[in-house]
């Protein structure tokens, strides 16, 4: 249930850490432009030197975001090999795209979400699919060992990577010898450090490749991947349609991850950082861990599913005994999140169920209500909705549609995307087709 929030907001809560050439709030970045030499968007035709296979970085082609809690791994399989191709690709990569392709999940906490791959897309000059990839960032020294034991130290590739992990683990890869690309030079092996593998880890800015994916995505998946939701609290009528964003600019990101980023994109090659909130879904994992010993993400939805906020959250009607007739303000809005957890009795009889959906609708509704007056501040009508809280969590997707649209008085829709938390990731590799020649002769 959407709850009234009047506050006004903050535009410097909770900024992402930056360096000198990241987007601060209110300041509008230039995403670099996409170079048709170096990068196909949009499948069609192929232009400068992209004439040869041989003007790309080489194969495997991977993009990593790694995120605070989840990482998102993608990966092009090229589908275009010439029978030459063929006979001369080394044996590892063969094995690489055997393993990830035979696989729906890696571990137990690995998993390749097929039910998202793109086949027949324009990657550089190449024609491929794109898999898409996740495991908790928790696990990355068992991923990187685990590229380790596949064979990719034989392989002179580059492994792109956005997202906080790229820098927090930027130790970590290069204590399995991977090189680190530090935009001119790569800094040279310490004592424990050596480089006994050929790949490269090049970090990109987490924004810039946001706003690439979303782009090249969109541009590539047109009538599937935009969406909302009509009649989104009648479990009966609820239906999900496809939103036309064939027109985007301006628009919203809300990119819901451990955090949230609020970016305004006013073309193709600018946009701005003009709010956030460190109440993301970190937060909601956490607490929820917290108040019901859960342990992961799916566990904790699955609770909330069952729970009923009602007996955590008190109301409007548990204050006024009804509707507030004169605000319009239905019975049935929260007025106070948690509010009856300070009665020992409802204490009492509260479930870990209850917990949890109460927590889930917390942070759904304070994400709501800062996207709203964002966009009434920024007089933007289009409102993305992005990030891994998204998945598997058709709650907040709803709460998320009726209070975009009961606020703004039907003047906006919560726009939701089917590739969810995968744009950093895929915008990521598409930077390497940009770079991946300046790096080679570095």
């Amino acid at each position: 249930m959407p709850v009234e929030d009047k506050s006004v907001i903050d535009e410097n809560v909770a900024k992402i850490p930056v360096n000198s050439n990241q987007a601060t709030n209110g300041d509008i970045k230039s995403v670099p432009p996409r170079s048709k030499s170096t990068m196909e968007v949009n499948g069609s035709t192929c232009t400068g030197h992209q004439n040869s296979h041989d003007s790309t970085p080489p194969m495997p082609w991977f993009g990593m975001d790694i995120g605070g809690t989840l990482t998102k791994l993608v990966y092009f399989e090229p589908t275009d090999l010439s029978e030459a191709e063929e006979e001369s690709e080394v044996e590892t990569i063969k094995n690489i795209r055997r393993y990830l392709k035979s696989n729906s999940a890696y571990g137990d906490t690995g998993h390749r979400d097929a039910h998202l791959q793109m086949e027949k897309v324009r990657v550089g000059n190449r024609t491929g699919t794109l898999h898409f990839i996740r495991f908790p960032t928790s696990e990355m020294p068992q991923f990187l060992e685990l590229s380790k034991s596949k064979g990719m130290a034989t392989l002179a590739s580059t492994i792109c990577a956005t997202g906080g992990g790229a820098y927090k683990f930027e130790e970590e890869f290069q204590r399995v010898g991977i090189k680190v690309w530090c935009g001119h030079s790569y800094p040279p092996a310490d004592g424990q450090s050596h480089y006994e593998m050929n790949l490269t880890l090049h970090k990109f800015d987490e924004l810039d490749c946001l706003i690439r994916g979303i782009e090249y995505i969109e541009d590539n998946n047109n009538y599937n991947e935009c969406y909302y939701f009509l009649n989104p609290r009648n479990e009966e009528t609820c239906e999900k349609v496809t939103y036309d964003f064939s027109n985007p600019y301006p628009f919203l990101v809300v990119n819901i991850g451990s955090g949230v980023s609020i970016l305004a994109a006013y073309g193709p090659e600018s946009y701005r950082r003009v709010s956030g909130t460190s109440l993301g879904g970190g937060t909601f994992l956490g607490l929820s861990c917290l108040l019901t010993g859960c342990k992961t993400f799916e566990e904790a939805i699955e609770l909330a599913a069952k729970g009923n906020n009602e007996n955590v959250d008190k109301l409007v009607r548990d204050i006024y005994g009804g509707d507030y007739d004169r605000f319009g303000l239905s019975g049935d809005i929260v007025a106070s999140s948690f509010g009856h957890m300070n009665s020992a009795e409802k204490r009492a009889k509260v479930s870990r169920e209850d917990l949890a959906c109460a927590t889930l609708i917390t942070i759904t509704n304070n994400i709501g209500s800062i996207a709203r007056m964002v966009a009434a501040n920024q007089k933007i009508e289009k409102v993305l909705f992005v990030g891994n809280f998204l998945r598997v969590n058709p709650i907040s997707m709803k709460l998320l549609s009726h209070a975009m649209e009961f606020w703004s008085g039907g003047q906006l829709k919560a726009i939701f995307l089917e590739h969810e938390g995968y744009f950093g990731a895929v915008g990521c590799m598409l930077e390497l087709m940009r770079t991946g020649d300046t790096m080679a002769s570095s």
